[in-house]
């Protein structure tokens, strides 16, 4: 395993992530706590989890895991926004839930403090400089080390990094958005903002909810039983049969074979490894609900893909943007 610095910070991260929504879900704790093992055991030492996840159950896991473990050797993430409780204020980025839940979040986790405490989305409801001030008072208390966003636009994340500048607040250091060869639009306005200012990526869904693993095929006509596109169509998820049951997918997923053959790589390998190696990306996050699932994922680590082979990747899952993007888009692809 290989570590990158945790965007412009001197605290270094293995290059892959571990996420922990499964833990306490759909893999129980002995599942779970098998799945850390691994990761440990391969050089990993970045967990990344949620105050939603499991209703608490997937820190609680996690946090179980870590007793008696060397905790400042591991950077451990969390997050808040999302309904965390039945409460009119167990909700949002407002002072008074963000101090409850990290609070509640370290209780869960066992430690005294969170590496990396992100805001699990945008809250229009509250006003920005209550929710920086706050989130800086945590890093001054000493209970957050970094901050970081997740699942915010382009025009809400320099927001928040101007505003922080100027009022000197904490600035954030990390962006961990959807990304992977099925959601290339990050890249537009998401992907420049970070590598602008110095934020790290930290990628989730490296495999689009399964899509990218090699398991649909266009055969198939629908999700087998027990898949996470057959649970996505029953739960409302974004990841469906039908948002995906196009001749893009299929191409992209015709590409990633040929390549796992011509290398003797799983198809998952090659699709996580494609984001592993895009600019600005610091740590892919594995989601697993299987030790197995985890186990092929990690052998992604110890070599890399050809510049042809990116190439061939980039070009099949390339997507048009529209305007304004597309002139922004030529404008980039000639000043370099």
């Amino acid at each position: 395993m290989e570590y990158n610095y945790l965007g412009r910070s001197g605290t270094t991260v293995s290059e892959l992530c571990l996420g922990a929504m499964t833990f306490g879900r759909e893999a129980d704790e002995a599942d779970s706590r098998r799945m850390l093992d691994a990761f440990a055991d391969a050089g990993g030492n970045f967990i990344d989890t949620a105050d939603v996840y499991g209703d608490g159950a997937s820190e609680e896991v996690t946090g179980r895991w870590l007793t008696g473990r060397d905790r400042d050797q591991w950077v451990v993430a969390t997050k808040v926004r999302f309904p965390s409780g039945a409460g009119v204020n167990d909700v949002g980025l407002g002072r008074k839930h963000i101090l409850a839940s990290i609070d509640a979040s370290l209780r869960r986790l066992g430690t005294d403090y969170v590496d990396l405490y992100q805001i699990h989305g945008w809250d229009r409801a509250t006003p920005l400089e209550e929710t920086l001030s706050t989130l800086d008072a945590l890093v001054t208390a000493g209970k957050v080390r970094y901050l970081g966003a997740s699942n915010v636009v382009g025009w809400q994340l320099q927001k928040m990094l101007d505003v922080s500048r100027a009022l000197g607040y904490e600035r954030f250091l990390t962006l961990q958005p959807q990304y992977s060869l099925l959601a290339r639009p990050t890249e537009w306005e998401l992907i420049p903002v970070c590598e602008a200012e110095g934020l790290g990526v930290l990628p989730w869904s490296p495999l689009r909810g399964g899509w990218l693993s090699g398991r649909y095929t266009r055969e198939m006509g629908g999700a087998p039983d027990g898949s996470r596109v057959k649970t996505a169509e029953a739960e409302g998820w974004s990841e469906t049969w039908a948002a995906y049951d196009n001749e893009t997918t299929w191409s992209i997923l015709d590409a990633l074979r040929a390549i796992a053959d011509e290398r003797g790589k799983s198809v998952a390998q090659v699709a996580i490894r494609w984001v592993l190696q895009r600019p600005g990306v610091t740590a892919p996050i594995l989601g697993a609900s299987k030790f197995s699932q985890l186990e092929d994922n990690l052998g992604v680590v110890g070599w890399r893909l050809s510049d042809e082979e990116m190439g061939r990747l980039t070009a099949v899952s390339e997507v048009t943007a529209p305007y304004p993007y597309d002139a922004s888009m030529r404008e980039i692809a000639t000043s370099r």
